[in-house]
């Protein structure tokens, strides 16, 4: 009997762990939206994370608005988008909108050159953005202020400019890319922790306060990305870092981030951290045990003191 019943019981557990698997991947389809004809901002577009996003978001059917600081080379995306060849899905030529992020006394306009585009805005990504390397002692403040003018205040700008329309229709999507240092701080990039950690808090009390309009809001934290910013990112003294750290030449693939960012619109996720097990785990242990956690970005810090010294 006892053999007969042991005979059952796999079978059946198998069957039903099964079964909770194929309920929840169609839990997981029927809960997607699809953005295929919605109208899709992207700031940084001409490069990096920015152009893989556009890549991704056209071939999904979107009406793309390309922003960046050089018309030219969004032109250049928008020529390479048009080039692709059509699938099923229908696609549209992108609209472009220049402007430099940095500069919020020409956001209220450029937000406002965005809403003609197509009258609206169904999803914000507020992706451009720069990097730092520097010793805290060898700052200047005015480049920890471009920097935070460029990573918070830009996006921060853009974003009150769209959210008014956004609110009247009770329909819209903010997704900001930020990165798993505005979770946690490590040695040699105050500049652009402190301006993560900014846009974290101030997004986080953006989602809150909009929900009772029915907006979406998105936290996108990647850890290193295989893309320029390293080679882009700002010194103490504002000069270009010009060197391709070795972290992000091992970086994850912008193809994959993006596929990431499509994937949080689509099933409206609020909160994204796309990073290995080191850097994960380095999040939870400033939670719970920062003293540790001091003390490792401690030892970090001197490490790569004496490794530039040398």
């Amino acid at each position: 009997m006892e053999r007969v019943l042991s005979l059952c019981v796999g079978p059946v557990a198998v069957g039903t762990v099964g079964l909770l698997i194929l309920l929840k991947v169609i839990q997981k389809l029927r809960d997607k939206h699809n953005v295929q004809d919605k109208v899709v901002v992207i700031t940084g577009a001409s490069s990096g994370l920015g152009k893989e996003c556009a890549r991704l978001f056209h071939a999904a059917g979107t009406r793309l608005i390309l922003c960046g600081r050089d018309q030219k080379r969004l032109q250049e995306v928008v020529d390479e988008l048009t080039a692709m060849p059509c699938g099923k899905i229908q696609t549209y030529t992108p609209c472009t909108v220049t402007f430099d992020l940095s500069n919020t006394a020409l956001v209220a306009r450029a937000a406002e050159d965005i809403l003609k585009c197509h009258g609206h805005v169904d999803v914000l990504i507020n992706n451009a953005g720069i990097s730092y390397r520097g010793n805290i002692l060898d700052t200047h403040v005015s480049v920890q202020r471009d920097v935070m003018e460029t990573n918070y205040f830009g996006p921060v700008a853009l974003t009150q400019a769209i959210l008014p329309s956004m609110v009247e229709r009770r329909s819209g999507h903010i997704v900001v890319i930020s990165s798993v240092q505005g979770k946690i701080s490590i040695p040699y990039r105050s500049a652009y922790a402190a301006s993560k950690h900014a846009t974290q808090a101030y997004f986080d009390c953006l989602r809150a306060e909009v929900d009772r309009f029915g907006l979406q809001v998105s936290v996108i934290s990647p850890g290193y990305i295989r893309t320029n910013l390293s080679v882009n990112a700002v010194t103490g003294d504002g000069s270009k870092y010009g060197v391709m750290d070795k972290t992000t030449a091992n970086g994850w693939d912008p193809v994959d981030i993006a596929h990431a960012i499509l994937n949080a619109v689509g099933h409206r996720q609020k909160d994204v951290v796309l990073a290995g097990p080191q850097p994960t785990l380095a999040i939870y242990l400033r939670a719970l045990w920062p003293t540790l956690f001091f003390k490792l970005m401690a030892s970090r810090a001197k490490k790569e003191h004496k490794f530039k010294e040398e």
